[in-house]
C-alpha cells in the first residue's frame, strides 16, 4: 500500500508545479511587460492573484476565509502569517486584494520561470548576509512609499521540524510597521502544513482555513526594542492562540 502512496504523492508534487507553470507560460508577454515598470506592478498583482486562485483551484484547495477586519483601498498594511507551505504565497495573494509585494528568501528566485517573475516583483532577502538585510528595508521603503503593502512571515523561514506549531518571530516586520506607522494585519493559516507541506511525501486536496484578524495599529508605538518585543509578541500570540484553536476542532 505505501508504495501506491508514494507514487501518488510524487504524481502530486509534479502537479503542483505544472499547474504553477501553466498559467505563467500562457501570459508570460503580459507578465513581462506588468513587471518592467512600477507603474504596470497594480496590473501584475492582479495577474498574480488570477494565478494563485488558479493553483489552489487545480490543486483541490479550497480556501475559507473569516475576517475581523477589511483592508481599505489605496493604503498600506504590513501583511503577516505563519509560514509553514509554499501555498501560503497563493493563499496570501487569494485573500488580499491590496497591491503588496513579499520580502522572501533569495532561494526562491532559483525555481524555472517562476523565479524570473518572483526576483522582479518580490523583495529578495539572503538571510545570512547582513548587507541583504539592509537592503531589504530600503526595498521595503521604497515600495510603502508608492502606496504598496509589504507581506513578511514573521519566522523568517519554514520550521524544519514540522511539529513545531509555530517558531519565534524576527523583527524586521513589526520595525517597519512601527517606522512607516501602518497596521499591521495578522492571518493565521491553519491547514496549509497538512494540504501541502515541505515533506515530499504528504498532502491532499480539501479546505485551507484562514482568517484575518483586527489590524493593530503602530502609530503610538516608539522604535524602542521593549516596544518592538511588546508589538511582536502581541502579534505572535494572537496567530498562535488561533492556531491552538483550529487544532481543537
Amino acid at each position: 500500500m505505501k508504495p501506491v502512496k508514494y507514487f501518488f504523492w510524487t504524481l502530486w508534487r509534479i502537479w503542483f508545479y505544472i499547474v504553477m507553470g501553466i498559467p505563467i507560460i500562457a501570459l508570460s508577454p503580459i507578465l513581462v511587460l506588468s513587471v518592467a515598470w512600477d507603474k504596470t506592478y497594480p496590473l501584475f498583482f492582479v495577474i498574480a492573484r488570477f494565478w494563485a486562485k488558479f493553483i489552489l483551484l487545480g490543486m483541490g484547495f479550497h480556501y475559507k476565509v473569516e475576517r475581523e477586519e477589511h483592508m481599505q483601498r489605496g493604503k498600506s498594511y504590513m501583511l503577516v502569517a505563519n509560514h509553514t507551505s509554499m501555498t501560503d504565497i497563493m493563499l496570501m495573494l487569494a485573500i488580499s486584494k491590496n497591491p503588496f509585494v513579499f520580502v522572501g528568501k533569495a532561494e526562491l528566485a532559483k525555481i524555472p520561470i517562476f523565479g524570473f517573475f518572483y526576483k522582479r516583483s518580490s523583495i529578495l532577502v539572503d538571510r545570512s548576509n547582513s548587507k541583504s538585510r539592509v537592503d531589504v528595508f530600503k526595498q521595503a521603503q521604497e515600495r510603502l512609499n508608492r502606496g504598496l503593502s509589504v507581506c513578511i512571515f514573521p519566522e523568517g523561514g519554514v520550521p524544519t521540524d514540522e511539529t513545531i506549531l509555530l517558531d519565534e518571530f524576527k523583527d524586521g516586520a513589526f520595525r517597519l510597521a512601527i517606522e512607516h506607522k501602518i497596521p499591521i494585519v495578522p492571518m493565521t493559516f491553519a491547514d496549509n502544513k497538512k494540504r501541502f507541506s515541505f515533506s515530499f511525501f504528504s498532502g491532499s486536496p480539501g479546505i485551507m482555513r484562514a482568517k484575518v484578524h483586527h489590524f493593530i495599529p503602530t502609530e503610538n508605538i516608539g522604535p524602542e526594542k521593549k516596544d518592538l518585543k511588546e508589538l511582536k509578541d502581541k502579534v505572535r500570540q494572537i496567530i498562535y492562540n488561533q492556531l491552538v484553536e483550529y487544532a481543537a476542532k
